[in-house]
């Protein structure tokens, strides 16, 4: 017997007025009280602070990325011998600022974005609240995802690449709205 599904409304924590919630979407900002608000799978509705970058122009849509700052342990091995050891080395040698998109983005435009953004991150300057796409990245998704990220990065050295053992470290993400 198939088990039925049943919808449920949601209201913002501070003021209770209604979230017009849409299918897929895990975080919004109340459009009563400018309560920001995230949909956790286990504990539900909670109130969450969203970031919105200064440089979004008014009326336009900003785009929502989680960000959380990584430390990676590589292992390397190639075939013969290279510089990318010590380039990687030196890549990741300090923690970095992941940018992961947390609006619904292909798998290949992702790694385009990520890795740039990694390489060449954007000053962070808070500034108003902004409108933004859905956020439909849960941050259970950022681990595996900066994960592929860096996979993504090694793969594309100009060496023989062998084998590879990386891990992610991250601290606490925060979600950030970015100019489109």
């Amino acid at each position: 017997m198939a088990e039925s599904v049943s919808l449920v409304p949601l209201f913002c924590t501070q003021c209770k007025a209604p979230v017009p919630a849409q299918a897929g979407e895990i975080a919004w900002v109340c459009q009563q009280c400018q309560q920001g608000l995230l949909l956790d799978e286990d504990k539900g509705l909670l109130p969450y602070t969203l970031y919105f970058h200064a440089a979004i122009q008014p009326g336009s849509v900003g785009l929502p990325y989680w960000i959380a700052s990584g430390a990676v342990r590589l292992n390397r091995k190639i075939y013969g011998f290279g510089s990318s050891e010590n380039e990687a080395a030196r890549l990741w040698a300090e923690p970095r600022l992941f940018f992961v998109p947390a609006y619904t983005c292909p798998l290949d435009k992702m790694l385009q974005i990520a890795p740039r953004m990694l390489l060449q991150p954007p000053k962070l300057q808070a500034g108003p609240l902004a409108r933004f796409a859905p956020v439909t990245l849960s941050m259970a998704d950022i681990q595996p995802l900066t994960e592929f990220i860096v996979m993504g990065i090694e793969a594309g050295r100009k060496d023989k690449l062998k084998e590879l053992n990386l891990s992610v470290t991250l601290g606490a993400p925060q979600l950030w709205v970015l100019p489109a």
